[in-house]
């Protein structure tokens, strides 16, 4: 296997007007399409936080339109951080106050 198509993991958290805007849904779409598994969930503080797991491709071709995000939000950042991956997960999930409800 290439170095392009292994397994990458990433943590992701997005900053700006992200909550209460569809944001999670509008997440849980485009990872669908980009064969991204893992979560996104609403973090306390207002920022939304978001595991993924691909090819390093597949998550970096999410990122530009995690920054655009739905019509009603307002991002202003997106950081990532890259992590090992661990396979943990089937498909991809919202998650409401920790717990998966995919």
């Amino acid at each position: 296997m290439s170095a392009e198509a292994e397994r990458a993991a990433a943590e992701l958290i997005v900053e700006g007007r992200v909550q209460g805007v569809g944001y999670r849904q509008y997440t849980r779409r485009i990872a669908e399409r980009h064969g991204i598994v893992g979560y996104v969930m609403n973090l306390p503080d207002g920022r939304v936080r978001i595991v993924a797991e691909a090819t390093r491709a597949d998550i970096e071709a999410m990122v530009p339109e995690l920054e655009r995000g739905p019509r009603l939000g307002l991002v202003t950042r997106v950081t990532v951080t890259w992590r090992t991956p661990r396979g943990e997960f089937g498909g991809f999930g919202i998650r409401y106050h920790g717990h998966d409800a995919s």
